[in-house]
């Protein structure tokens, strides 16, 4: 795939990842096609569809770069009748998860999270899957349980880097694609990412 866009970015400083600017290379990608701005500040991440005079809202935790990462990859993803929804309808249970529903959160996630990997390639910023349930840990532990939780992270990541390898092979969605050229224009000066930068990136 190639990229077609402007990398005129104004002002903005380079040097430093503020999400403030990850908000402003969204608004340049999507604000007019599809009436949506990136917003940062909330105490938690949320997607609100758009309103009478609004556009829809993708808030982020805080000012979070990779939290802000993380939330457009789920836009990427969603089809436009899930995006007509708060939090686009999406199963989510918070911190505190217990086995089954640990479970259910690695699967659902496999591909927010490969396709947050691909926008921090293409920001060469660093990425670490979020496993999001520090507070399950039980009263008694051992290093069974140690082991086990390792286990499945692993197990989560080699999901996520099975995505992104077949993103690479496949091709990106078309919206993931194209705020991938627009990072990269930013924080690579166009240099496009490949599928053996990934391989040498964990």
């Amino acid at each position: 795939m190639s990229c077609n866009i402007n990398t005129d970015t104004d002002s903005i400083d380079k040097n430093t990842y503020l999400a403030e600017t990850l908000c402003r290379l969204f608004a340049k990608c999507f604000s007019v096609n599809y009436d949506t701005v990136l917003v940062s500040g909330a105490s938690e991440p949320l997607y609100e569809p758009a309103k009478a005079n609004q556009p829809a809202r993708i808030y982020f935790a805080h000012d979070y770069f990779s939290s802000a990462l993380h939330e457009v990859a789920h836009w990427c993803i969603a089809g436009e009748e899930r995006r007509n929804s708060v939090d686009y309808d999406y199963w989510y249970i918070a911190d505190g998860r217990d086995d089954s529903q640990q479970a259910e959160f690695y699967r659902v996630e496999v591909k927010p999270q490969a396709l947050e990997w691909a926008f921090s390639l293409a920001c060469n910023y660093t990425f670490r899957v979020s496993i999001d349930n520090l507070k399950s840990v039980p009263e008694v532990m051992d290093w069974r349980y140690w082991q086990k939780q390792k286990e499945l992270e692993l197990d989560f990541v080699a999901r996520c880097q099975e995505q992104l390898e077949q993103w690479f092979s496949d091709g990106f969605p078309p919206r993931a694609w194209q705020y991938i050229c627009e990072l990269q224009a930013y924080y690579r000066h166009s240099k496009q990412i490949t599928f053996d930068e990934f391989r040498n990136y964990h």
